[in-house]
C-alpha cells in the first residue's frame, strides 16, 4: 500500500493549511486501494454488490432473429412489385413456436412480438399499417401501402442485444435490478462479488448525548451517527456503529484499535477542529500515518485523513468535523468515492449542471462552497436553483430540504440573481 506522506510528496504546492477540493481528494484516492475477498452469491443475493469479474455472455441475446412486432413477416422483395403490396397469409407463428413455415414469394406468417422469424423473411408490416384482410375460398390475403415499411424493419437480429463471448457486465460495477434481470435472461445463477466493506464509525465529545438519555445544560443529541449511519447503509456496507465516545485518552485510544481491529475504514466526527480537546488528534496520530488538513472550503473546513493500525490490522481514517452539515458534505465530496475505491467499485464522479440561479448568493475566492439548494422550474419553465435558507454548518434543516448541492468553485466570486451556477444532484445517500 502507499503510505500517505509518499503520495503527498509527490505535490509540490502542497499546503495542509489551505487545501483545495481537488487536491484533497487526490490525495485519498492515492492511499485507496480496493480490498481483497471474493464471494460467490446467487443473483437474487447480489443486489447492490460489487462485480469481482466480468461477466462474459454464454449465449446470443436474442438467440434468433425475431419480431419486434405483432404484425405480418415476409421477404422485403415483395416491396418491389409497386405502390400496394397483397400478400397470402400462409399460417400463424407465436412466441416460443418453433412449426416450420417458409412462406414464398408473395406470402407471408401472420407473427406475434418475440416469435423467432420465419425462413426466408425479412421484414415485419406491423398489424395497424395492414389496410385489409381478405377470406376468399379459404385464403387470407392481406393489403397495404408499400411505402408503409422498409426493408429490415421490425426485426430484431440475432445477437444485436448481446453477442455470445461479450462481456455483459465489467468488473467493478454495483449490480442493479435490471442487472440482475439480464443476468437472468442470460441463464446465470451465480455471480463472484467483492465482499462487503467493514466501517466502522463513532462521534467524540463529552456534550454528545445518545437519544433516550437526559439532555443536561450545554448538551446536544448526537445527530452525526445517524446521517452517517444512513448514508452507509444506502452503500451497503456492514457497520460497526461505535456509539459516543468521551474527551479520553484512554477511551479514544480503545474505541480507535478496536474500529481499526474490526473494519477496513474508520469515520469520525469532532475533535479535528481548532480549539477542540487535542486528545482524538493525538490518538490519531499515535496510531497511524495521519495528516490534519484545512480544506479550502465550505461547510467542511477541518478534517483529517490517513491510515491507522492495531495489533497488525490496518484501516483507513477519515475524521471529520463535528458539525452536522459539516460532516454530511465531506461525507459527500470526500469519504463517499475513497470507499466506492476500497470496495472495488467503478463509480464516475457525480455530474454537474449549469443551470440559472434565482437569488444572489455572496461568496469569496479562494475556497470551494457547497451551498444546499433546491432545484425546481422558474416561472418561465426553465431550470432555476434556489438556497435553502441558512447556510450555516449548524443547519440541519438545510440539508433535509435540500435536493442538490449550488457547487461554487475554488476561484468563484459572487453570484448575481440570474446568473448560471452549477449543481450537483443528490445521488440517494442523503
Amino acid at each position: 500500500m502507499p503510505s500517505l506522506q509518499s503520495v503527498i510528496s509527490c505535490l509540490s504546492d502542497y499546503d495542509p493549511t489551505a487545501l483545495p477540493v481537488a487536491q484533497a481528494n487526490q490525495i485519498i484516492e492515492g492511499v485507496a486501494e480496493p480490498v481483497s475477498g471474493i464471494e460467490q452469491l446467487a443473483i437474487r443475493e447480489a443486489l447492490d454488490r460489487v462485480l469481482a469479474e466480468d461477466v462474459i455472455s454464454p449465449i446470443d441475446v436474442p438467440a434468433h432473429d425475431n419480431s419486434a412486432m405483432d404484425g405480418y413477416a415476409f421477404a422485403s422483395a415483395d416491396l418491389a412489385g409497386g405502390n400496394e403490396v397483397a400478400l397470402t397469409v400462409i399460417g400463424t407463428r407465436f412466441a416460443g413456436d418453433a412449426a416450420a413455415l417458409v412462406p414464398a414469394a408473395g406470402q407471408a406468417v401472420r407473427i406475434m412480438t418475440g416469435a423467432v422469424m420465419p425462413a426466408g423473411c425479412d421484414t415485419v408490416i406491423p398489424q395497424e399499417f395492414v389496410q385489409g384482410v381478405d377470406e376468399t375460398a379459404g385464403a387470407t390475403r392481406i393489403r397495404f401501402a408499400a411505402d408503409a415499411v422498409r426493408p429490415g424493419d421490425n426485426r430484431r437480429l440475432r445477437g444485436e442485444d448481446l453477442a455470445q463471448g461479450q462481456p455483459a457486465l465489467t468488473a467493478g460495477r454495483i449490480l442493479k435490478p435490471a442487472d440482475i434481470g439480464m443476468l437472468a435472461s442470460l441463464g446465470i445463477a451465480e455471480v463472484k462479488v467483492r465482499r462487503r466493506l467493514r466501517v466502522a464509525f463513532f462521534s467524540t465529545g463529552d456534550e454528545l448525548r445518545s437519544i433516550g438519555e437526559p439532555l443536561d445544560a450545554g448538551c446536544v443529541y448526537d445527530s452525526n451517527r445517524y446521517t452517517l449511519h444512513g448514508m452507509l447503509r444506502r452503500l451497503n456496507v456492514e457497520l460497526l456503529d461505535m456509539g459516543v465516545v468521551r474527551d479520553d485518552p484512554q477511551a479514544l485510544e480503545a474505541a480507535f484499535r478496536r474500529a481499526c481491529e474490526n473494519a477496513d475504514a474508520v469515520i469520525t466526527s469532532g475533535g479535528v477542529s481548532v480549539g477542540e480537546a487535542d486528545h482524538t488528534k493525538a490518538i490519531m496520530a499515535k496510531l497511524g500515518d495521519v495528516t490534519f488538513w484545512k480544506i479550502a472550503m465550505r461547510p467542511g473546513r477541518p478534517m483529517a485523513f490517513g491510515r491507522i493500525e492495531s495489533h497488525g490490522q490496518h484501516a483507513l481514517l477519515f475524521g471529520l468535523p463535528g458539525n452536522p452539515v459539516a460532516v454530511m458534505v465531506t461525507f459527500y465530496h470526500f469519504v463517499r468515492a475513497a470507499l466506492h475505491r476500497l470496495m472495488g467499485a467503478s463509480v464516475a464522479p457525480l455530474p454537474l449542471m449549469r443551470v440559472r440561479s434565482a437569488q444572489a448568493i455572496r461568496k469569496k475566492p479562494g475556497r470551494t462552497e457547497y451551498q444546499r439548494g433546491i432545484l425546481g422550474a422558474g416561472a418561465d419553465g426553465v431550470p432555476e436553483v434556489r438556497i435553502t435558507g441558512q447556510q450555516g454548518s449548524g443547519v440541519l434543516r438545510s440539508m433535509s430540504e435540500a435536493n442538490c448541492f449550488i457547487v461554487l468553485g475554488h476561484e468563484q466570486g459572487a453570484v448575481g440573481a440570474g446568473d448560471m451556477v452549477e449543481v450537483m444532484l443528490f445521488d440517494g445517500l442523503v
